[in-house]
């Protein structure tokens, strides 16, 4: 075989790999993106654009149906975690309410079931602390890219620990 060949494959081979890791290096990770106490603010961009309208924090949600009428969207209440689309879809958003001195913050997003086979994911929670932890009860927010691997064309179900919530599409 000449050698300009044999040249050729091994610069063909290095573009593959290095392709690759650069497309992996862009992909969003499955860690968060952001973590915070309190409830996610919805930008007012696309509460302008009738994506939801929030009259206030633990106020009424309502969402525009195709007909034009208004339908009730479950209000966060702390029983289960709250799970929200974000940025148009791009981010998801996990509410869990417990004490504000140990936060539960998920560590991991995981597709369990990609879109058309289910479209799901879990949240890893991390061991519980051990410690002295306040008795108050409020929401923590914790904010992931939106898995490539997952729609919001469909229904997502996001389990977080024990229960499993339902995303509607968005």
């Amino acid at each position: 075989m000449a050698p300009h060949v044999e040249v050729r494959r091994l610069f063909l081979a290095s573009a593959a790999v290095v392709s690759a890791l650069l497309l992996a290096g862009c992909a969003p990770g499955s860690g968060p993106v952001e973590d915070f106490p309190g409830l996610p603010v919805i930008d007012e961009e696309e509460e302008a654009a009738g994506d939801a309208e929030d009259t206030e924090q633990g106020g009424e949600t309502e969402t525009e149906t195709e007909e034009g009428s208004a339908e009730e969207v479950p209000e966060p209440s702390g029983d289960e975690p709250f799970v929200q689309y974000l940025q148009d879809g791009g981010r998801l958003a996990i509410t869990i309410w417990g004490s504000s001195t140990c936060p539960i913050i998920p560590t991991e997003l995981r597709v369990t079931a990609e879109a058309g086979e289910g479209n799901a994911v879990e949240a890893v929670l991390p061991e519980a602390e051990e410690g002295p932890c306040t008795m108050d009860f409020v929401p923590h927010t914790t904010v992931f890219s939106t898995p490539a691997d997952v729609t919001t064309t469909e229904e997502l179900e996001v389990t977080v620990g024990d229960a499993v919530v339902t995303v509607p599409v968005k």
